[in-house]
């Protein structure tokens, strides 16, 4: 479904007079990554569990750039404690970052939604790397002891790419399945509406995206 949601904001971009690129990777230069920088990220990395050095990102991947904006859509395998975990860092408090309380909230909210497409072993374990950085992970759906590295390290990285981002001089728009427009009266989830919109709706979500970059 997630590919649907992009295919569907990539033709809403298409039709807009905004000029985009698709599918835009950041190659990244960590001289950017200051001492303050990086004393940010062994703060959460430790707080993850971490017991080693932790690796750094050497590229960004997003759905779409405009401008200086990145923008990237976040399936429900981003919304649980661990990424909750990295929205506290003080990466947040000396950066503004408009998803970020949003955010928290659904991490509060919607870990039963990351448990459902989670417990799949490739994500809960993640990589090899994954098992390296942060200990073996408990079975599946276990939070005890070591609980899931791969969700770690999914959520390390998310913290990466959010500050890294930043310090290359890009704006990082994140879009959540869970954000919702008034329509009719009501509140719709925005995953939803992008399953298969009608042209007046294609422009109440350009207007809305358009909204996230002013």
């Amino acid at each position: 479904m997630d590919n649907l949601i992009i295919r569907q904001l990539h033709a809403i971009l298409q039709e807009s007079d905004l000029f985009f690129e698709k599918e835009f990777h950041l190659e990244l230069n960590h001289k950017f990554l200051d001492h303050k920088s990086r004393q940010w990220l062994q703060e959460s990395f430790e707080d993850l569990g971490g017991k080693v050095e932790y690796p750094l990102l050497n590229k960004l991947k997003f759905d779409f750039k405009v401008n200086r904006f990145v923008i990237k859509y976040d399936d429900e395998s981003h919304f649980n404690r661990y990424r909750l975990i990295t929205l506290k860092s003080d990466v947040y408090s000396e950066f503004s970052f408009h998803f970020e309380q949003a955010y928290r909230r659904l991490c509060r909210t919607f870990e039963k939604d990351c448990l459902k497409v989670g417990l799949q072993h490739r994500v809960w374990f993640g990589p090899p790397i994954a098992k390296s950085l942060f200990g073996e992970g408990g079975e599946p759906g276990d939070f005890f002891d070591m609980g899931a590295p791969g969700w770690k390290l999914g959520a390390f990285n998310d913290l990466q790419m959010d500050l890294q981002s930043r310090l290359h001089g890009y704006k990082i728009i994140r879009i959540a399945p869970y954000e919702t427009l008034m329509i009719a009266g009501r509140l719709q989830r925005i995953d939803h509406l992008l399953m298969n919109p009608s042209e007046e709706m294609r422009g109440v979500i350009l207007n809305w995206l358009k909204r996230k970059m002013a």
